[in-house]
């Protein structure tokens, strides 16, 4: 399985556009060679450099697995977004305090459809997640706010 992004290459800079100093929209990810036994996928973006430990920016699951591509400042028909660590049911872009940080754009291909509640996080995710992962894939992106 494989992620990738037409704005960023793997370990290359998000652009200023999908972080907090421009739209903070979600950039466009490509999904491809998802499992065909595949019920769902599922997107967690988190940048485990944040001074208090890893920071959660998006968590979606129940993504349509013959899914090809997210396009930039959009959700998937169907995929239901949990709670991030801005307490908001949304996409929240790169917004570094200092230094360089990672972005972990990590896809998930399920065996099953997930039933949890909206107010969900990465860890009620990553709890119902578990036993029901067929394949996994990530893409890194690096920012540093100037």
């Amino acid at each position: 399985m494989e992620i990738q992004s037409p704005a960023f290459e793997n370990n290359g800079y998000i652009p200023s556009k999908y972080t907090c100093q421009g739209e903070d929209i979600n950039p466009p990810l490509q999904i491809s060679q998802v499992p065909q036994e595949a019920k769902s996928l599922v997107l967690i973006v988190d940048d485990p450099d944040a001074p208090m430990g890893t920071w959660v920016h998006w968590v979606v699951w129940n993504i349509p697995p013959k899914i090809k591509e997210i396009s930039e400042k959009s959700l998937p028909q169907g995929a239901v977004e949990g709670l991030n660590d801005f307490q908001k049911h949304s996409y929240g872009g790169p917004c570094p305090p200092s230094g360089t940080h990672r972005y972990f754009f990590k896809l998930y291909a399920l065996d099953t459809i997930l039933n949890l509640d909206t107010s969900s996080t990465k860890s009620d995710l990553e709890r119902a997640m578990k036993g029901h992962i067929l394949d996994q894939a990530q893409l890194i992106g690096l920012y540093s706010c100037q």
